[in-house]
């Protein structure tokens, strides 16, 4: 058995600080967290002015290293995609497959199940955004592409999967609320997004099986005063979350700072959206048949929209911290608390005995020094 204590000067452990720590960890897993230097073979110190926090969890991530999961949803593609977001402190992330045909979902199914089982490091499920949307808000998807919900489609995704399975959906589309029952029964994590559903459709959708909503403010109905639309519903359902990208571009730093005010660090889940320019050269890409070009950080497509981001973890803890204002607590809990919880990750998200051994070291500006997956550094 292996062992490594690391002596940290400061330590986030997902609900509060503690200074001058001893983490212990043995086989990937953390096995204590205390003030007094344990027994141990090895004794590593980080140094003054680094910050030990829980590794970041992500649920959107079409791609990065120049590469993206719908082109070719395969064990190269998701090991390249994830050696480039653990450098920005990524420990556990969702493949995301965007609209696509049935063939490609049930491919990039099969190909997670298979990063699970040999234990490519960060892969803990899949994300699949579509093809189940609203026509009208479709975005950067493959107008296409996008189709109803079937009982067979029902039927395979609700089959056993060994990691997270996150399907978004617009509830509006769903023919039969039943569906979103079953697949919730079976353990499928379910999201509305690119929606037009109403006040009382969203309503229905949460209370037949739905929990979250997909980046929240883009590609759906907003609030206004006699149309609550997704985001009404969202906030006036207490047991339910939503992911933001937190670039400051896809959402105003006002409507980050509100979302923050009015669902609180737990029910607010940082995301990314990223596509492969991040962590890479790469500057332009194919996106739903449309060519997608990085102009002054942004990822824009022919039709001028915005399609995906350049945005990675770190970066998005940094914006939520500078640009809105929030506490670094509560920035890091969204980054990695927050996410485990709803995604159904128990064992991750904390630094407490237990938890498996993903944490980040971060400097002072609040940028991933080291990072160790299951105890191993990178």
């Amino acid at each position: 058995m292996s062992t490594l204590t690391l002596a940290v000067p400061r330590l986030f452990n997902g609900e509060e600080w503690r200074e001058n720590a001893y983490i212990s960890v043995q086989d990937g897993v953390i096995i204590s967290v205390s003030e007094a230097p344990p027994s141990t073979h090895t004794l590593l110190h980080l140094p003054a002015d680094h910050l030990l926090v829980p590794g970041f969890i992500d649920a959107q991530v079409n791609g990065g290293g120049g590469v993206l999961f719908n082109d070719a949803p395969d064990i190269p593609t998701l090991e390249r995609i994830a050696a480039a977001h653990r450098r920005f402190g990524t420990t556990a992330f969702l493949p995301t497959l965007i609209s696509d045909t049935r063939e490609k979902m049930h491919a990039a199914l099969q190909t997670v199940r298979k990063a699970i089982d040999i234990r490519i490091p960060g892969i803990v499920g899949v994300h699949l955004e579509g093809p189940f949307l609203a026509p009208t808000k479709h975005g950067a998807h493959a107008a296409n592409v996008i189709t109803a919900l079937t009982d067979a489609d029902v039927a395979w995704l609700a089959q056993p999967f060994p990691g997270t399975l996150l399907l978004t959906l617009a509830p509006e589309e769903v023919r039969d609320p039943g569906f979103l029952t079953a697949l919730r029964t079976a353990g499928v994590v379910l999201a509305a997004g690119h929606s037009a559903a109403s006040y009382e459709q969203a309503m229905t959708g949460f209370d037949s099986g739905m929990s979250g909503v997909t980046h929240l403010f883009n590609a759906m109905t907003p609030l206004s005063a006699r149309a609550p639309g997704l985001i009404g519903a969202l906030l006036d359902h207490p047991d339910t979350w939503a992911g933001i990208i937190a670039d400051g571009v896809h959402v105003h730093p006002a409507n980050l700072r509100l979302a923050l005010r009015l669902l609180g660090p737990k029910r607010l889940l940082l995301v990314t959206d990223a596509m492969p320019p991040v962590g890479s050269t790469v500057s332009r890409f194919t996106l739903g048949g449309q060519s997608v070009e990085v102009r002054d950080g942004v990822c824009v497509n022919e039709s001028g929209g915005l399609a995906g981001s350049v945005l990675d973890m770190a970066s998005a803890v940094r914006t939520m911290v500078s640009q809105v204002g929030a506490s670094l607590s509560d920035a890091l809990r969204m980054a990695s608390t927050t996410p485990a919880e709803r995604l159904h990750l128990h064992n991750r998200g904390r630094i407490a005995p237990g938890f498996r051994a993903d944490m980040v070291a971060l400097t002072l500006d609040l940028r991933a020094a080291r990072v160790w997956i299951g105890g191993r550094e990178d």
